[in-house]
């Protein structure tokens, strides 16, 4: 059996351990979001990370090595924390329901720099990328289920492309976060939300994939 350094070694986010092994690594997270939220990438360093979470820096240096394999596993530990879809019923609820979510993500303090920082790093570096394509990826595919359960019900026509469906609500946020200096407040979301609603219905997102 591999010894615990063994396995911290091994691609960083890919082992799910326990007890006081867990505790370090979300300590860890924590202190890496943080930083990257006040620093961005270019001021991530290691050794401050294993200052602000109070572990060792070998420990850091074993189990990460370099900053973007620590952004890559702050993304894992970011997608499986965040909340499952919600189900109301109607696509437009569900939709609602998802921009909101996403507005709520991206409005808060810390989480709104924290995401800008995980984006300007991916355009340099495609680990970076990588790690972001997959978090965004899971929370396509957590959400997608809405659109085709709208096809099911006839609400939308068949061969829509659900995951487009959900894809068309959250851009216009991000664009919002990232490009202008208006609030991202619910109304904004909302007029998303309604927005994907209105060219799914349209027959905007059928294609062969479906």
């Amino acid at each position: 059996m591999a010894s615990e350094a063994a396995k911290e070694t091994a691609n960083p986010g890919s082992v799910r351990p326990g007890g006081r092994t867990a505790r370090v690594r979300s300590a860890v997270l924590r202190a890496a979001g943080d930083a990257l939220a006040e620093h961005g990438l270019a001021g991530l360093d290691l050794a401050d990370v294993a200052r602000r979470a109070e572990v060792g820096r070998t420990t850091v240096y074993r189990r990460w090595g370099n900053p973007v394999a620590l952004v890559a596993d702050l993304l894992v530990e970011m997608a499986e924390q965040s909340l499952p879809r919600t189900e109301t019923g109607t696509l437009a609820g569900d939709l609602r329901a998802n921009a909101r979510l996403v507005r709520r993500t991206l409005a808060d303090p810390r989480q709104g720099p924290l995401f800008k920082a995980v984006i300007a790093a991916a355009t340099c570096d495609s680990r970076a990328a990588a790690a972001l394509h997959r978090f965004y990826e899971t929370r396509v595919d957590e959400w997608a289920p809405c659109a085709r359960q709208a096809v099911e019900r006839g609400e939308l026509p068949p061969g829509t492309d659900a995951r487009e469906v959900i894809r068309a609500v959250s851009a216009p946020l991000y664009y919002r976060l990232l490009t202008t200096a208006e609030p991202l407040d619910e109304a904004a979301a909302d007029r998303a939300a309604d927005a994907a609603v209105a060219a799914a219905r349209a027959g905007a997102f059928v294609t062969t994939a479906e």
